[in-house]
């Protein structure tokens, strides 16, 4: 048998809860620790995976059989949680956002060169297979340069249930850091990377969900492309509508069930049961429920459309849409075997084969600069120039 990434797991909360069926199943990882501060949780994953399960971070890293850490703690965590497990010596694996300031995007990148570790900032939609394929088809040059990116997305995820500090942008809530992370990741690899500048508004319409619930930015690339990025989560029009009624995670939705986020949560009597009926939803939770058993489709974060100079691109989480100047076609895609298996590909081959990760600390800072961006040009009225973006690199196959 190949050998596989001995993954220890820091917080076993919604994250890792949409990322159970990957981790469970992917042949280049063994799931042998885990560390949370629900007991419920630790016991659950202890019986699952015959593993260890510790109360806090520090305890997981100082476990001597944990190889690389899948951090995936609240957002304020992420950037201390990331460099605790460099300086011990392990590989991360960070949810996004990376962080909530340049600064401690710096410091984490830092602390994975000074540990000689590698650092993946994942999951983000940019791993979706569809995306990877729409950018080979890019790099092919069979319909020329990148001229524009439409992406578009409308989601009801302001109405799911939160803790306290994910209603407030100051503790990394709201669409931007928790949304336009996934958006702009997709639109930077989509258009090369090398973002120059980004115009922004957003909206907080809500005020008993007191962030930002919406957004649209548009941002230039070198070279004269550039993307507008519409985001909005206050569950209205759903744009899974125009993806065959595919969620985000790659299964069926019934359309019928329109506005039930909006009336469960009208069921919630204040901000700590709202903060219970979430956790409950999550690993090892009273309401925790497993995937059902039908593979999904590939994952996606709505509507993307790439505009070359000779045709547009459009992925779907069942293929990608080719339409040039004289024909088009449908490159259809295969169900997943394993749903996100790219972010656990990519962790694998830059573990064992230590090879550099496409999305690696750079490539994740430079997605966060955007975001942070976005909330100054909103706030601030104004044009923003971006100062630390990266080239993609290498050549994408899928």
């Amino acid at each position: 048998m190949a050998r596989r990434v001995r993954l220890g797991v820091a917080g076993l909360g919604r994250a890792f809860t949409l990322m159970l069926p990957t981790l469970s199943a992917h042949p280049g990882v063994e799931l042998v620790a885990a560390a949370d501060p629900r007991r419920e949780a630790r016991d659950r994953f202890a019986a699952d995976f015959n593993a260890k399960a510790y109360g806090s971070v520090e305890e997981l890293c100082a476990d001597k059989a944990v190889e690389a850490v899948y951090v995936a703690t609240p957002h304020r965590h992420h950037a201390p949680h990331a460099i605790l497990a460099a300086r011990s010596g392990r590989h991360v694996l960070v949810e996004k956002p990376m962080a909530l300031s340049i600064e401690e995007a710096e410091s984490m990148v830092a602390a994975a060169r000074e540990g000689g570790v590698r650092l993946v900032v994942g999951h983000s939609h940019s791993f979706d297979a569809p995306i990877l394929r729409a950018r080979a088809i890019v790099e092919s040059g069979e319909l020329g340069a990148v001229r524009m990116i439409t992406a578009l997305n409308f989601t009801d995820f302001l109405y799911r249930p939160r803790r306290p500090e994910e209603l407030d942008t100051a503790a990394g809530g709201g669409v931007i850091f928790s949304q336009a992370a996934h958006q702009v990741d997709v639109v930077r690899l989509l258009g090369g990377g090398l973002a120059e500048r980004v115009r922004a508004m957003t909206g907080a319409w809500d005020p008993r969900r007191a962030t930002e619930g919406a957004y649209s930015a548009l941002l230039a690339f070198r070279g004269g492309a550039f993307a507008s990025l519409t985001y909005s989560g206050y569950g209205h029009f759903d744009s899974d509508e125009l993806c065959g009624w595919i969620g985000e995670t790659g299964a069926r939705k019934d359309p019928a069930l329109y506005g039930a986020a909006r009336r469960a949560l009208a069921s919630i009597a204040d901000p700590a049961a709202e903060a219970a009926a979430k956790a409950a939803r999550n690993y090892g939770g009273a309401s925790y429920a497993k995937p059902g058993a039908e593979p999904p489709w590939h994952e996606h974060f709505g509507l993307v459309i790439v505009s070359c100079e000779r045709g547009d691109v459009r992925p779907t989480p069942s293929s990608v849409i080719v339409q040039g100047d004289d024909s088009q076609r449908t490159e259809a895609l295969a169900k997943p075997a394993v749903p996100r298996a790219e972010v656990i590909d990519e962790l694998c081959e830059a573990v064992l084969a230590n090879r550099s990760p496409l999305h690696d600390g750079e490539w994740g800072l430079a997605t966060l600069e955007v975001c942070i961006a976005m909330l100054r040009s909103a706030r601030e009225s104004r044009e923003v120039r971006l100062v630390r973006q990266v080239a993609l690199r290498g050549i994408i196959r899928a």
